[in-house]
């Protein structure tokens, strides 16, 4: 653990500016928010008008940018401020810009009207993930303001401070598994992405646990797999049922397929689990341990009385590898038999196991009944994805959260889902996720991910855009 004591960077900014800095940053996250950037992208180009957007403010502070459309609508844009140099390989900082639909049926505000109510920035991309867009922008003007008012420009000289260069990568389709986004510039233009190490989304975040402020700071995300099962029944009129009826089948096809696994605590995960558990008392220390020991019996019962319902789900997935039926298609017309039904599974793969395992363990959940009666296909997969947790960047991070406060615990963590970290890890650069946030205790700030009336607060991002600020300047000065 990091110690405690260091001035922090942010000391040195006057706290009027700060307050200036935070008034602009909910501006910033509630014109983004506007920007209905849907993926897939509407014909108008969403996620290219949020890019230029981003070009136009940098450029309002004389930050040179460069806006990609690899695919007409869909926009990235990359930044550089300079450093001297003599630190190392650059910082970035990465996120995107797409967002999931968002049907305003259930919302109270309108998903894309970026309203503030009770003290909550409301909107699709709120948490996933503008509000650190909204940071990371607001990181760069603070340090090309610096560089113009020691009268340097920084477009083209070192910034005051700094001695690593720091990059910005906002980039489309993250939602979609950033082919034409972080994947397009990988492959493409790697000279925006290659760095020291990266800051993402998905970690940072406060989570209350026995009466402490847990900050898991995201080190690994799993991997995927996604197939789509084909299976053969026989036509027939609807009059007669028959056993060989392909909705049938498919409907135990998929009782068999959504049994969860067994658990398997990897190596993030028990560590995890380990240093919360030092790190708190009583009963809760007592069921991490239990969870960090991987007993299933045990450790689902742990779960189950320590987390939220919505932590508990997380809590599960991140010990067993996942298969969830997602997508059912069967039948033409109610009175004819089906004789062919479709399923599409989305797996999530623990590191360790790779998608010929995943096939295998869908081969044989299905038995041998089923699966002669089914054609597997992969449509898309990609591997796990672990960082180091002994660098220098990683501890930067965590004193970064101690700095702010504390009595926090920042603590590695793996994320369930997937993020450009598996662009970046083509290239050999280490992501961490860290979009630091400071929540109440009540907060359920897992639902709001692609949930209804998505919300971030106000409190949060004032108390979050200083210590990634620290975190940038610790790391490249």
């Amino acid at each position: 653990m990091a110690e405690t004591a260091s001035a922090r960077p942010s000391d040195a900014v006057a706290p009027e500016r700060w307050a200036a800095s935070h008034s602009r940053l909910l501006e910033t996250l509630g014109e983004l928010i506007r920007i209905p950037s849907v993926n897939p992208p509407t014909p108008a180009g969403p996620e290219l008008e949020a890019a230029r957007r981003i070009a136009a403010w940098l450029s309002e502070v004389g930050v040179p940018t460069t806006v990609y459309e690899p695919v007409p609508g869909r926009g990235s844009v990359v930044a550089r401020l300079r450093g001297d140099r003599t630190g190392g390989d650059p910082l970035l900082l990465l996120s995107h810009l797409d967002v999931v639909p968002a049907p305003p049926d259930r919302w109270t505000q309108d998903p894309f009207g970026g309203e503030i109510v009770d003290g909550y920035l409301y909107g699709r991309g709120a948490v996933d993930m503008k509000d650190l867009v909204a940071m990371e922008i607001e990181v760069f003007r603070l340090l090309a303001e610096d560089a113009a008012a020691a009268g340097l420009d920084p477009a083209s000289e070192p910034i005051p401070g700094l001695r690593r260069d720091l990059l910005l990568a906002v980039t489309a389709d993250e939602e979609a598994g950033g082919l034409d986004g972080a994947g397009w510039l990988a492959d493409n233009h790697p000279e925006h992405l290659r760095a020291a190490g990266a800051l993402n989304e998905s970690g940072g975040v406060s989570l209350a646990v026995g009466g402490r402020r847990l900050y898991p700071i995201q080190v690994a995300e799993k991997g995927y797999a996604v197939y789509r099962i084909t299976v053969r029944g026989t036509w027939g009129h609807g009059s007669m049922p028959r056993p060989d009826n392909a909705a049938v089948l498919a409907a135990e096809a998929i009782r068999r397929l959504a049994v969860p696994g067994t658990p398997r605590v990897t190596e993030v995960m028990r560590n995890f689990f380990r240093r919360a558990a030092d790190a708190l008392e009583g009963e809760a220390s007592i069921l991490l341990r239990a969870i960090a020991e991987g007993d299933p019996g045990r450790a689902e019962a742990a779960i189950d009385r320590l987390c939220a319902p919505v932590y508990a789900r997380a809590a599960r997935a991140l010990v067993r590898d996942t298969i969830s039926p997602n997508i059912v298609h069967a039948g033409v017309k109610y009175n004819v038999i089906p004789g062919v039904a479709m399923i599409e599974l989305d797996c999530r793969l623990l590191p360790g196991t790779d998608e010929p395992a995943m096939r295998e363990e869908i081969i044989e959940r299905l038995g041998q009944d089923l699966e002669r009666v089914c054609d597997i296909e992969l449509l898309t997969a990609a591997p796990a994805v672990v960082a180091p947790v002994d660098t220098v960047l990683y501890r930067v991070l965590e004193q970064a959260i101690l700095d702010h406060d504390p009595d926090g615990i920042p603590i590695p963590v793996m994320a369930p889902f997937s993020t450009d970290d598996k662009a970046l890890a083509r290239l050999g650069v280490p992501a961490y996720g860290f979009s630091p946030l400071k929540l109440a205790p009540d907060e359920a700030y897992l639902e709001r991910y692609h949930g209804v009336d998505e919300r971030v607060g106000l409190d949060a991002l004032r108390w979050g855009l200083p210590v990634l600020y620290d975190a940038v300047l610790r790391f490249c000065g």
